[in-house]
């Protein structure tokens, strides 16, 4: 279960890349050419602040205001803005947290925040506000986690979620699985992560060496929103962990000025599927604090659905879904 000392020299080297993301505004304006006036926003980034890895930026369009990946991660003044019904904890996540960072909402699986670090900082992302200071499963807190698990075996599935868990050494992940591996009542694990495609280096030699390892039936669940997220190094990165047996899924944010169109849904859940990954979800947006601007109605959404639904065959055809606080399922809409 430990990473082999040849797994280290890949470690540091995405490990590296994650220090030296872009957290100033300006620089990244800079290098894709635009106006730097526009960095008047890094006030909407000192409570979320930027940060996003080198390698993403990398595909952005330069000279392009408007460019689909820069739209996720760029703060802007429009975050200001107070929109009725938008909160701090729209699914109300708090309220289902048994004992620090173990949250149990639906029946027969648990999802643990493994940390509160993520390799990029989305505008959009529905836990901005979360308290992970006194809500994620750090080592000093796996027991309290362990001996809730132990006391409901009924749950058969974890989900570890964060920030994002592959930010976790693989010495630290596999500590984590380790202790997992002790519950008997665990038959599947799954792993909610955007580094495959923000950071697809983090799929070194260790990690695949390690989820290979581990008798769970194992599934990750990535997170891209538009085709041009998904370029060479992250389709190899997703073929490592195909080739290591992870079944593989996508679930997307439904974003106005990222995704709000059936040509580029279409083209995602296409360019997914090549890569043997299967487009699971389409969420609509979670409703917290400062993310009105991404909002796409939900009548709009059914007219893309329609579209798409007309143009791919049904497995290529995301579920559209929203979370809501309190439900036992997600809601299946349309």
């Amino acid at each position: 279960m430990i990473p082999p000392k040849s797994a280290l020299r890949h470690r540091a080297v995405w490990q590296k890349e994650l220090a030296e993301a872009i957290v100033d505004p300006a620089e990244l304006l800079e290098i894709l050419g635009l106006d730097t006036a526009m960095a008047a926003a890094r006030a909407m980034g000192e409570s979320f602040p930027l940060r996003v890895p080198r390698a993403f930026v990398a595909r952005m369009k330069k000279h392009d205001p408007t460019d689909p990946l820069l739209r996720q991660v760029l703060p802007s003044d429009e975050e200001s803005r107070t929109v009725s019904g938008f909160c701090g904890d729209p699914l109300a996540e708090q309220r289902t947290m048994t004992v620090p960072g173990v949250l149990h909402k639906y029946h027969g699986r648990v999802l643990l925040i493994a940390t509160g670090a993520c390799g990029v900082h989305c505008r959009y992302c529905f836990r901005r506000e979360f308290p992970y200071g006194q809500a994620n499963v750090g080592a000093a807190d796996w027991r309290a986690a362990m001996d809730y698990l132990a006391k409901h075996p009924e749950v058969n599935e974890v989900i570890l979620s964060g920030g994002d868990p592959l930010t976790l050494s693989n010495h630290r992940l596999a500590r984590l699985i380790e202790a997992l591996r002790g519950l008997p009542s665990i038959r599947r694990l799954r792993i909610h992560s955007r580094q495959p495609i923000v950071l697809p280096e983090r799929i070194d030699e260790g990690l695949v060496e390690l989820l290979s390892d581990i008798h769970f039936q194992t599934l990750m669940v990535i997170h891209a929103n538009h085709p041009q997220e998904i370029d060479n190094s992250v389709r190899t990165g997703l073929s490592r962990l195909n080739a290591a047996g992870i079944t593989l899924f996508n679930q997307a944010v439904l974003l106005r000025g990222v995704n709000d169109s059936a040509d580029i849904l279409v083209a995602l859940s296409e360019t997914l599927f090549a890569a043997k990954v299967i487009p699971y979800y389409l969420h609509m947006l979670d409703r917290v604090r400062g993310t009105a601007h991404f909002e796409v109605s939900e009548r709009q959404a059914l007219v893309l659905m329609q579209e798409i639904r007309a143009r791919l065959p049904g497995y290529l055809v995301p579920r559209l879904v929203r979370e809501q606080p309190d439900a036992t399922s997600k809601t299946f809409i349309g």
